[in-house]
């Protein structure tokens, strides 16, 4: 009978019925665990064989079709409309990409590989120029590519105007051709580790439902490329955690609540200017919090299990379980704007020159919000966000104890190293659902 979403609607009824169930369903979850044979567990991540991967590749064609496109839309928000409904870079950037692409990344597989701006134009250049590449420094890890996805994360967040698409078209060619550079000098070593989009994709891509097993196209339960394959690296293990945390306070930055601790009245809000260092600093201290009472979840769970596994290893076994966190709250967060988004995206790319032409033949198409007004439209898109949290939250569980499972080999000392973890986890899906119905400006 009620709904709330992003800058949509608020909710006028208690919130204690849908987040109680929510809140039951994950703690449940936890429970049933204990009773299920591990045999069983292991067998829901065992995947499917497809097909078997052929040693062609088209990458380096899709690649610089990309990057064509890519350059296209810089050339749209340089010369088309200021209006960021209307131009096709703001709308391609923050809708398709950043809501629609991360999704399915997330959830069906790699396509980062074959449509990246970058690794196409630079296998030509190696052919052409017979170009040999310089060795990254082993040193930094991943830490350019975190740095990078935090940068992004601080533009999205905290940034005054990130939707101008003047504004968006100079920071995007500034950011193409600065890892263009690097990549001609690194390789494509730089784009793997320094890359902040293909580095996150990266991590994404371990939670999708298809991957690669045994030289074999497999298909499985999302997260099963994460039960067969090894752990992550520290620097992906922490980025997997600033997923979350980002993703997080994307939503909680946008709430009565935050902008109350901060001293603002929500229905005077003064405009995002006025909170670049608020949010900044949000941002940065919600991560650092996020990994900190993480890493202490895994170190009480592998005190309690007597476990002399060592943290840092630890940290890089589990983190990836909270991939299925973040991808839901993600779909749950950005549904309703990608539904009116959406819309506005698909008029733009009917006319990607800025011509007047209508290639997707949509006519005389109007965006509608009509699904916002009814009462069977909204308790779908309410119930699929809702759903989307939680079922986010009981893959995590699910997913974490088929780790220990494998790590720890029986089930009790299995499941006193997940006490710790599943709390937070439970605890985790009260705040996502709260999240998800509270009052936003």
């Amino acid at each position: 009978m009620a709904h709330a979403s992003e800058q949509g609607f608020v909710l006028l009824l208690p919130t204690d019925l849908y987040i109680g169930a929510g809140v039951a369903a994950v703690a449940l979850t936890v429970l049933a665990l204990v009773f299920i044979p591990a045999r069983w567990i292991h067998a829901v991540y065992r995947p499917l064989p497809i097909t078997r991967l052929s040693a062609r590749t088209i990458r380096p064609v899709t690649s610089t079709l990309s990057m064509l496109f890519l350059w296209l839309l810089i050339w749209a928000g340089l010369v088309g409309t200021s209006d960021p409904l209307s131009n096709p870079l703001t709308l391609m950037i923050w809708t398709v990409f950043w809501v629609g692409f991360v999704t399915v990344q997330g959830l069906i597989g790699d396509l980062w590989t074959y449509l990246n701006p970058w690794s196409g134009p630079l296998c030509i250049f190696r052919k052409l120029a017979a170009w040999r590449f310089n060795r990254l420094p082993v040193t930094l890890g991943y830490s350019l590519g975190i740095a990078g996805f935090l940068a992004f994360a601080y533009f999205l967040l905290a940034d005054p105007a990130p939707a101008d698409p003047r504004r968006l078209a100079r920071l995007v060619a500034a950011y193409w051709l600065f890892h263009m550079v690097f990549a001609l000098i690194y390789g494509p070593r730089w784009l793997r580790r320094a890359e902040g989009f293909t580095v996150a994709f990266r991590v994404y891509t371990h939670l999708a439902i298809l991957g690669r097993h045994k030289g074999k196209l497999s298909a499985g339960l999302p997260g099963w490329q994460i039960a067969h394959h090894r752990r992550l690296p520290i620097g992906l293990a922490i980025l997997t955690i600033i997923l979350l945390g980002t993703g997080s306070f994307d939503g909680l930055n946008e709430t009565f609540w935050w902008l109350g601790k901060l001293g603002i009245n929500p229905l005077e809000f003064p405009g995002r200017s006025a909170v670049v260092t608020q949010n900044t600093l949000g941002l940065l201290i919600a991560n650092a919090a996020l990994i900190a009472v993480f890493t202490a979840m895994i170190a009480l769970g592998l005190k309690l299990a007597q476990s002399n596994i060592g943290l840092t290893r630890a940290v890089t076994l589990f983190a990836p379980s909270l991939l299925p966190i973040a991808l839901g709250y993600h779909v749950a967060h950005y549904l309703t704007s990608f539904l009116v988004d959406g819309q506005y995206a698909l008029v733009a790319l009917s006319d990607p020159f800025l011509t007047g032409a209508d290639w997707l033949r949509l006519g005389e198409f109007y965006v509608s919000t009509g699904f916002f007004k009814t009462q069977a439209s909204v308790r779908i898109i309410f119930l699929t966000q809702a759903s989307a949290v939680v079922l986010g939250h009981v893959l995590a569980v699910l997913l974490a104890h088929d780790i220990a499972l494998r790590q720890f080999g029986s089930t009790r000392r299995a499941t006193l190293s997940q006490l710790p973890l599943a709390t937070f986890m439970i605890g985790y899906t009260f705040f996502g659902l709260w999240l998800l119905a509270s009052p936003r400006f």
